[in-house]
């Protein structure tokens, strides 16, 4: 059981919570990018997050979490451009994969990405009621 943390008077955040607060057990993922099972890239941003987050989501599967638990999503992009230019696309690949659950998130654009085709990595904690 979770529960957003919105305090008075602040916009309401959009595609995002300001916090989280949860009880039960801890899962972390490391970053997870786009790729499939063969180490392919979409060619799009919009391609790899919905990859990366499918990603996310069959790690926390491992767990018998599922994308209800996510509390915090961190983002790390190498274009913030394309990213802004690409938020439509972005917000359909999320909501396919992760619905209308939205956890506390960072975004943050980087040089670079360890493995070179790259173009996103997300990082989940999530909480699973005991």
């Amino acid at each position: 059981m979770s529960e957003i943390l919105q305090p008075p008077g602040w916009p309401r955040p959009k595609g995002y919570a300001n916090g989280v607060s949860a009880q039960g057990r801890l899962v972390f993922t490391a970053g997870q990018v786009g790729w499939d099972r063969q180490g392919k890239f979409p060619n799009t941003l919009a391609g790899q997050v919905e990859r990366a987050l499918a990603n996310v989501v069959a790690v926390l599967a491992e767990a018998g979490a599922g994308p209800e638990h996510l509390v915090r999503l961190t983002w790390f992009i190498t274009d913030r451009r394309a990213y802004l230019d690409a938020q439509s696309e972005i917000g359909a690949a999320y909501r396919s994969v992760l619905g209308r659950h939205y956890p506390a998130m960072s975004l943050v654009e980087v040089s670079a990405l360890v493995e070179p085709k790259a173009l996103v990595e997300i990082e989940a904690t999530a909480v699973v009621p005991e």
